[in-house]
């Protein structure tokens, strides 16, 4: 989608929030900062000019962690009650962990509007992220030496798992306006906004990449080639979830069972692209064992240990057995999940 300048109109804003029309309702979620502002504030314009509108419901979580939060809550509210929608105030309460604050504070946030949605009867919830905001995340990922699936960025539509095995959207219809088109249409309408001054503190390292971001637009790495990058790796990471999907339906077809086994023959399997090897061994790990998600870090680590020397290896609760024929994932006996991967020198036996 082209990227234009200035505020962003009814005919653009019809075209951002396109495939909405039809449902039955969305949750916004308002913080009072400028970008959530403008999310309410175009949403609500957009429901007027739709014959059958989805019923719209604010949803403003104070995190507790500033006493100006209550008041911008408040001040939402207001805002919200002008333009004619609902609007609720969630609290996230209880213990704030002294490390990684911005991670927990972003998963209370989900949870409790997702718990909102469904509470609701709604299936949607819509957040104001920005090419500003996406730019910034592939950086930080960039910088915590993720893989391509994080420099992928924020995907427009991603579902928020709920306990029972339903699930909530999270809608991004902003992700490719810039945050300064969003505060040029809250200034044309007129319309305050709040701003967290978190968004500063170098103590977090959003804030300090947020700083960043001109000096890197300097050498041509601004947000919009950020975002671009993302969009590019999204198209490879497509590209290679088909070969993953390819290559688990060639080598083991049949049902994967919680705890394995899942087997491959060891030499098609040594045969596959790296990229699509390491994904497949992660994924039957993952499911294999009964620790989740595999570090990618750890999982190159056992890949190349299993390439020099075929044997059995141990990681996230699963065990890894390669032999001359065959490469087998199960769930690791209790006595052997405290071992460490070690090195050899072979490769795998074809």
């Amino acid at each position: 989608m082209p990227i234009a300048d200035g505020a962003v109109g009814e005919d653009e804003a019809s075209a951002l929030f396109r495939g909405l029309e039809d449902l039955p309702g969305l949750v916004i979620a308002v913080s009072g900062g400028p970008d959530s502002t403008a999310l309410l504030v175009l949403a609500a314009r957009w429901r007027k000019r739709q014959k059958r509108p989805p019923k719209l419901l604010a949803v403003t979580v104070d995190h507790g962690l500033r006493k100006e939060a209550a008041a911008e809550a408040v001040a939402v509210k207001r805002l919200a009650r002008k333009l004619g929608v609902p609007h609720r105030i969630l609290r996230w309460r209880g213990k704030k962990p002294k490390t990684g604050l911005p991670e927990a504070a972003r998963a209370a946030r989900y949870g409790l509007l997702a718990a909102a949605a469904m509470r609701a009867g709604y299936g949607h919830v819509l957040t104001a992220h920005t090419l500003d905001d996406q730019a910034e995340t592939v950086l930080f990922r960039l910088a915590r030496g993720s893989g391509l699936v994080g420099l992928a960025g924020m995907a427009p539509a991603v579902p928020l798992p709920i306990p029972g095995g339903s699930a909530i959207f999270l809608v991004r219809p902003f992700l490719h306006v810039p945050k300064s088109r969003l505060i040029a249409t809250l200034e044309a309408a007129r319309i305050a906004y709040s701003e967290d001054p978190t968004n500063r503190d170098p103590h977090f390292t959003r804030a300090r990449l947020r700083a960043l971001m001109p000096v890197l637009a300097r050498e041509g790495l601004d947000a919009r080639g950020l975002a671009r990058l993302a969009l590019r790796v999204r198209r490879v990471e497509a590209t290679i979830e088909f070969a993953v999907a390819a290559a688990r339906e060639a080598l083991a077809p049949a049902p994967w069972r919680q705890g394995g086994p899942i087997v491959f023959e060891t030499a098609r399997f040594a045969d596959l692209p790296a990229e699509v090897a390491l994904r497949l061994l992660g994924r039957a790990i993952a499911l294999a064992g009964d620790e989740g998600p595999v570090e990618l870090g750890k999982l190159e680590m056992l890949y190349d240990s299993l390439k020099r020397a075929p044997g059995r290896r141990t990681l996230a609760g699963a065990l890894v057995t390669v032999t001359g024929t065959h490469l087998a994932v199960e769930r690791a006996p209790a006595r052997r999940r405290a071992q460490r991967p070690h090195r050899g020198n072979r490769r795998f036996t074809k």
